[in-house]
């Protein structure tokens, strides 16, 4: 049952070049169930008691309500499955809670499934993201004194980089995929209607998120697998594509700073400062492995088996994350091969979590427990 109580939070929160005290009741959190999302619900509902957080899920394969079972029978926590596409189920959502802050992350995020299913994407990604703006106008109105509506993005709209420089704020926009071209979109519809409508809004891009509970079709916890499991590991080209990893706890962090800290109209990059080829990576994660499996050294490596790169494959990713560190004093907590070591150790303590994961079964548990919601 949602609490009727509120915190009036005594920080001060810059809104439009003046500091306002910002009193926060209901707070909804779309994707909670997923990777990013699910770090960020068990954050807000541990820090903040008297935060009403509100999740908001589709529970599409990558939404898996087991993220959370810590924490599901907390009085302050609540969860509705809901489609954001459906727009009058959002709008339904809106009424019933009437937010206080929206923190948006829920998304379709692989580029490979944006290559074979681009429809999918702009539907979730854009029109679903113009739905939970109308949903905030409508129930806002004109009062935005203490409201956010915070949108997630990615630093995949800002394209590919050569060997040199950096993504910063005001980089222009050069989307590539399917699925960065549908982030891109979804950013300048919250930008639009900041502009237009005076509707409170704050953007923040990330770079390549790492960490526990992410679904393994992603390249770390897919490599974790597979060589758990003396299967082959698929490296794109010749692995030379450059990403900067973000540790998932560290990125969740930096959320809670921007929503309750970060000045409202603004961008913020959060970067991990972790600069990675592929194939470095791969190495890296083999020897971790090898070493935590008690295995002779070089025996993951020689599972490595090199594919057909990806089609639009962008060749390097790298955030500058100077301006949330100067402007709210975020910087990550972890470096890479802290963040891996960790992540790695969960992996091999939760193989019941990763092997419902890969067989699929976690889904029979949501539709059991969530059919009706």
């Amino acid at each position: 049952m949602i609490s009727k109580g509120f915190i009036e939070d005594k920080s001060k929160t810059l809104i439009t070049g003046v500091y306002n005290d910002l009193t926060m009741k209901n707070i909804l959190i779309t994707g909670g169930s997923g990777f990013i999302g699910s770090h960020l619900v068990r954050l807000m509902v541990t820090k903040y008691p008297d935060y009403n957080i509100v999740n908001l899920d589709k529970l599409t394969y990558a939404g898996n309500p087991e993220n959370l079972k810590d924490i599901e029978d907390k009085g302050n926590y609540v969860f509705e499955r809901v489609d954001i596409v459906d727009a009058d189920a959002v709008f339904k959502v809106f009424e019933k809670y009437d937010f206080s802050g929206v923190i948006h992350l829920a998304a379709e995020s692989h580029v490979d499934r944006s290559i074979s299913n681009p429809n999918e994407f702009i539907m979730t990604n854009v029109v679903g993201t113009l739905n939970l703006l109308n949903a905030a106008r409508t129930s806002w109105g004109s009062n935005f004194s203490d409201k956010v509506f915070y949108h997630v993005s990615t630093d995949e709209v800002y394209g590919s980089l050569g060997d040199e420089g950096f993504f910063y704020e005001d980089t222009a926009y050069d989307p590539r995929s399917p699925y960065s071209a549908s982030k891109a979109s979804s950013d300048h519809i919250v930008r639009a209607y900041y502009h237009t409508f005076g509707m409170p809004v704050k953007i923040s891009n990330c770079s390549n998120n790492y960490g526990s509970h992410q679904f393994p079709e992603k390249l770390i916890p897919l490599m974790i697998n597979n060589i758990k499991k003396n299967k082959p590991l698929p490296v794109y080209g010749e692995g030379l594509n450059v990403r900067d990893w973000l540790w998932v706890v560290d990125h969740a962090r930096a959320i809670d700073e921007i929503f309750h800290r970060g000045k409202v109209g603004e961008t913020y990059n959060i970067g991990g400062h972790n600069e990675w080829k592929n194939i470095d990576l791969v190495h890296l994660l083999c020897d971790t492995m090898d070493e935590k499996l008690g295995r002779e050294p070089g025996t993951a490596r020689k599972l490595i088996t090199f594919v057909k790169d990806r089609a639009g494959h962008d060749l390097r990713y790298a955030i500058d994350a100077t301006k949330i560190k100067n402007e709210l004093g975020w910087v990550p907590s972890v470096t890479f091969e802290e963040g891996l070591s960790k992540t790695v150790d969960w992996y091999l303590e939760n193989e019941e979590w990763l092997e419902n994961v890969t067989s699929g079964s976690y889904r029979n548990y949501y539709q059991d427990q969530y059919q009706n919601r």
